[in-house]
């Protein structure tokens, strides 16, 4: 399997430019690829969708909502897929009561600040809890990540919204999962923390768990040399 087609996919509102600094430390004969999500507003819908252009077999990495979009895609075509990388993600629904009431409020405070006062003003807010701390005075990244939200529009932000409030319990998936597997995480990721991806850890049987210092949810752009080593090993596990 080692020289597999590997599609990448983003997370929410996000592009090819998340995986940008990984791809030239990726093998060539992987034939390296990043979706776009399009106006899709459910995260089986994005699946679907990836699976119609998808080679026949094929490695699958994500990132963030994208690693949800891949557990998804393992649902749908489990028989496809020749190994997994699931990066600063989650497997669980939508939490019931006030944590998802919670939840809810925080997305749409931020859909809401994207519609009056447009998607940079949004990502500007939003990147503040997303990288780690030392990480905000770094210009350039920063600029990086605002400048790809802002190639997305408010519409796209709200459908993205949509899919990840109504996401599926993919606790059997994970559980499911007979390839090799890499889940990592930034360890100052605050909204999707180690201690999430450990529990992950536990349902896939073959999963390899990486936690990358000093990073946070943006891992792949924070510290894409950490991050390519992890995906290399897990790579050399799909050979």
């Amino acid at each position: 399997m080692g020289g597999l087609p590997l599609v990448f996919v983003p997370g929410l509102m996000c592009d090819h430019t998340v995986w940008d600094p990984l791809l030239p430390h990726m093998p060539a004969q992987h034939a390296c690829r990043v979706v776009d999500h399009g106006d899709a507003d459910s995260l089986v819908q994005m699946a679907v969708q990836l699976l119609q252009h998808a080679p026949p077999k094929f490695l699958l990495a994500g990132h963030s909502m994208g690693a949800r979009v891949v557990l998804e895609v393992l649902r749908l075509a489990p028989e496809r897929i020749g190994g997994v990388a699931l990066l600063d993600t989650g497997y669980l629904p939508k939490l019931s009561g006030p944590a998802g009431e919670e939840e809810i409020s925080k997305r749409f405070r931020l859909l809401q600040i994207a519609q009056a006062k447009g998607v940079r003003v949004m990502a500007d807010e939003w990147v503040q809890g997303m990288v780690h701390p030392d990480r905000l005075n770094d210009h350039e990244l920063i600029e990086r990540i605002l400048v790809m939200f802002e190639r997305k529009s408010v519409d796209i932000f709200a459908k993205q919204i949509h899919a990840l409030i109504h996401r599926l319990n993919a606790t059997d998936v994970l559980a499911s999962i007979h390839v090799p597997t890499l889940i990592l995480c930034g360890q100052q990721d605050t909204w999707s923390p180690p201690a999430q991806h450990e529990a992950m850890h536990q349902l896939a049987l073959h999963g390899a768990l990486e936690i990358i210092a000093d990073a946070g949810h943006m891992a792949p752009m924070e510290k894409p040399h950490e991050v390519a080593a992890a995906m290399s090993r897990w790579l050399a596990r799909c050979a």
